[in-house]
C-alpha cells in the first residue's frame, strides 16, 4: 500500500468516525458494578480472579499476586480523544495498594495513561513495559529500578512463583504524528505454579497465537481483544470470530473478551463485539466470560453471567 492509499484510508476512517451513526454509542447508560476490592486483595494462594475495569484495564489476583493490565482510570483518554460511555471507572483508586506488577502492552492513549501511571507509581513494585517505553514512564516519575523493559519472548521472573513473558502481537505504536513504531508492543503470558493467563494487548489475528499456545499453553483464561475492528484495520485488530480462533490457537479454557464496551472509538455498533463473539464461540463450543464493568470473574467457580448487552441494544 503506497502513501496515497494510506492517506485516503485515514481520511475515510476519520470521515466515518465523525459522521456515521451506526449505534457506536449506547442509547442509555450501561450497567456497572462498584469494584469489590476484597477480590483483588485476596491472599488465598490457590485462587484466580479477574476484575474488568473496561476496555483492556484488568485487576488480576493470581494466587495472591496483584497485577494490573493497561490501567486507564480517566474518563477521557486524551485531550480530544474518545470518552467512556459511563463516565468514571467504578473503582475507588484510593483503595489500591501493594500492587505487585503493572503491565503495559503498548503506548497508545487507551492503554498507556499518564494520570493512571502516576497514581499507581508509589503503590506498585514493578512496571513491565515493551521495549523503549521505559523512558516514557520514567519521565512521568517512575523510578528506573521499578521499570522492566521486555522484547518479544523475553521473560521476567518476579520471584520463584510468578513468571511474566512478553510475547508477540501484530499491532503498532505511536502517540503522535512522528513517533509511529518507535516503541515496541507486546502480548503477555502470566504464569504461576497453579495458573496460566494470556493477555493479548492489541493485535490482529496471526500465527503467533498458535506459537504462544504451543510454548506456554494451555491457559486457564485468555483475555483477548475484541473491538475497534474494521476492514481497514484488519492487520491490527481482530474481528470477533478471529478472537475466538485466537483463543483456540492458544489452547485456552475460558475466553474473556476485552477492548470493547467502554470507549467511543469504533465504527461498529458498541454491542456487536459481544453478539458476534458469543455466537461464534457457541458454535465452536468455547466457554466465554462476559462480566459487566466492575464485575469479578472467579476462575473455576460458578459465575452468574448473562447476555447483559441485549437489554441495552
Amino acid at each position: 500500500m503506497d502513501s496515497n492509499d494510506s492517506l485516503i484510508d485515514y481520511i475515510t476512517t476519520v470521515r466515518d468516525y465523525l459522521f456515521s451513526g451506526n449505534d457506536r454509542v449506547p442509547k442509555k447508560r450501561l450497567p456497572t458494578k462498584e469494584v469489590n476490592i476484597n477480590h483483588f486483595n485476596n491472599t488465598d494462594k490457590t485462587e484466580l480472579n479477574i476484575t474488568w475495569l473496561g476496555h483492556s484495564s484488568l485487576m488480576i489476583n493470581i494466587n495472591g499476586y496483584k497485577i494490573l493490565t493497561d490501567p486507564v482510570f480517566e474518563k477521557s483518554i486524551s485531550l480530544l480523544g474518545p470518552t467512556r460511555y459511563n463516565g468514571k471507572t467504578p473503582l475507588d483508586t484510593n483503595l489500591l495498594n501493594n500492587i505487585d506488577v503493572v503491565i503495559i502492552s503498548h503506548n497508545h492513549y487507551d492503554h498507556l495513561n499518564k494520570f493512571s501511571i502516576q497514581l499507581l507509581n508509589k503503590k506498585t513494585k514493578k512496571f513491565i513495559v515493551p521495549l523503549y517505553i521505559g523512558n516514557q514512564i520514567s519521565n512521568w516519575g517512575v523510578p528506573q529500578e521499578k521499570i522492566v523493559e521486555l522484547d518479544w519472548w523475553e521473560q521476567y521472573r518476579f520471584d520463584k512463583k510468578l513468571l511474566i513473558v512478553a510475547t508477540p502481537a501484530q499491532h503498532f505504536s505511536g502517540r503522535g504524528l512522528f513517533d509511529r513504531n518507535k516503541t515496541k508492543w507486546i502480548s503477555c503470558v502470566i504464569r504461576t505454579d497453579l495458573h496460566r493467563l494470556f493477555f493479548s494487548g492489541d493485535s490482529g489475528y496471526f500465527d503467533g497465537f498458535k506459537k504462544i499456545g504451543e510454548r506456554y499453553g494451555p491457559f486457564d483464561i485468555t483475555l483477548i481483544e475484541c473491538g475497534t475492528y474494521n476492514s481497514l484495520w484488519s492487520k491490527f485488530h481482530m474481528f470477533p470470530e478471529q478472537s475466538v480462533q485466537a483463543h483456540i490457537d492458544l489452547r485456552g479454557k475460558l475466553l474473556q473478551p476485552i477492548h470493547c464496551g467502554t470507549f467511543n472509538m469504533a465504527l461498529h455498533p458498541w454491542y456487536e463485539p459481544f453478539t458476534r463473539l458469543t455466537s461464534f464461540a457457541k458454535d465452536r463450543k468455547v466457554k466465554v466470560s462476559t462480566p459487566i464493568v466492575g464485575e469479578t470473574v472467579i476462575y473455576d467457580k460458578k459465575n452468574n453471567f448473562y447476555n447483559w448487552w441485549e437489554s441495552y441494544m
